[in-house]
């Protein structure tokens, strides 16, 4: 009985690898990652891995968060102040709010931890948007409306 269960098995086996071929492989895109931790501020944490670029972007609400390694453009709400809207095109972002919007300029910082805001770009006013485009950041860059006194 026993002889016989390996002469089946060996006889699977056989069938197996005369079915089975070599199939084409190919290694499209690799990621090397380490380290990583957890952010927390305020109620929310973010949780991740430094080197894992294809999370790619994951939103929800009015939150976004984009995974990768290239610096990121985003849009401080002032309480009072006008929708801001940050839209990349090609190599720029393009900043923009409702016209109009008397006595309120664009700034920007690139930390929140201790902000140093200043004034940035041209605005171009068409009677219905208002809009500043300038070069993608290669670092963290935030961006407010603020009231001129």
């Amino acid at each position: 009985m026993k002889r016989q269960l390996h002469l089946i098995g060996l006889g699977f086996l056989l069938f197996v690898s005369t079915v089975l071929h070599a199939q084409p492989f190919a290694i499209d895109w690799f990621t090397i990652a380490g380290g990583g931790g957890t952010s927390i501020g305020g109620v929310y944490s973010v949780s991740g891995t430094i080197g894992q670029p294809e999370a790619g972007v994951l939103t929800g609400g009015s939150y976004t968060l984009t995974g990768g390694f290239w610096g990121v453009a985003v849009a401080i709400q002032e309480a009072g102040a006008p929708l801001l809207t940050i839209t990349r095109s090609g190599a720029n972002v393009i900043l923009s709010w409702p016209s109009p919007s008397t006595g309120f300029g664009l700034q920007n910082s690139s930390s929140l931890g201790t902000p140093n805001w200043t004034g940035v770009g041209s605005p171009i006013d068409n009677g219905t948007t208002v809009t500043v485009t300038l070069p993608a950041p290669l670092a963290d860059r935030f961006y407010r409306l603020q009231k001129s006194p």
